[in-house]
């Protein structure tokens, strides 16, 4: 039996119950925009067929996705990032408001201010299509007016929150140590040191510590 374990020079960034809450939701965010793209685009929708399937499987995914993200709640560590990512310090406010700062790394906790920024406008986006989405599912519920208002809602949430993913995806698949951080839970010192540094003085005086 092969025994993975954290290099000298790693640091443990996020534990097992954080990385399946986040593949989980992406799974189910992807399923989301693409079932979403073959119903709203003829052309797809011609190509892919069987609409009334991909309309379960946009729907049902949909409905699933805060299931993950509750379930993390269980775990200490989840709640103690999401905390983190509630919160903003003066570092973070600096990190906005200079690009020069930003692009050098500035002193920054676990999560600097645009993870922060996406995560809130993640949550938010998932709340307002989960109501606007049921509203759209039981339309005996409501009356015509809440469900026009809600399709379109709906809509420009969706576009607006696909952009999000999208512009995430990027920047996470343009760094290998972040992306890293995320499948196996840990990510080197010297990255730390670069792109959070308190965090990562706070880990390096956990471990002397201990």
């Amino acid at each position: 039996m092969v025994v993975t374990m954290t290099r000298p020079a790693d640091l443990h960034r996020f534990a097992r119950a954080e990385r399946w809450v986040h593949w989980l939701a992406a799974v189910l965010v992807s399923s989301c925009i693409i079932t979403a793209a073959v119903l709203y685009n003829g052309s797809l929708a011609v190509l892919v067929g069987n609409r009334r399937i991909v309309e379960i499987v946009h729907v049902y995914s949909g409905f699933a996705l805060p299931v993950p993200i509750l379930l993390g709640l269980a775990s200490r560590a989840y709640r103690a990032d999401l905390s983190r990512l509630n919160r903003f310090t003066r570092a973070d406010w600096l990190w906005l408001r200079s690009k020069t700062r930003r692009l050098a790394g500035t002193a920054v906790g676990k999560f600097n201010a645009g993870q922060k920024l996406n995560a809130a406008l993640s949550a938010g986006s998932i709340f307002v299509l989960l109501g606007t989405g049921t509203i759209m599912f039981f339309p005996d519920w409501t009356r015509l007016a809440w469900r026009t208002g809600a399709t379109l809602m709906h809509d420009w949430f969706a576009l607006a929150f696909g952009i999000l993913v999208v512009g995430h995806l990027m920047y996470a698949l343009r760094d290998r140590e972040a992306m890293r951080g995320m499948l196996t839970g840990d990510v080197s010192k010297t990255w730390a040191a670069r792109e959070h540094e308190l965090w990562a003085v706070q880990q390096d005086s956990a471990e002397e510590s201990s």
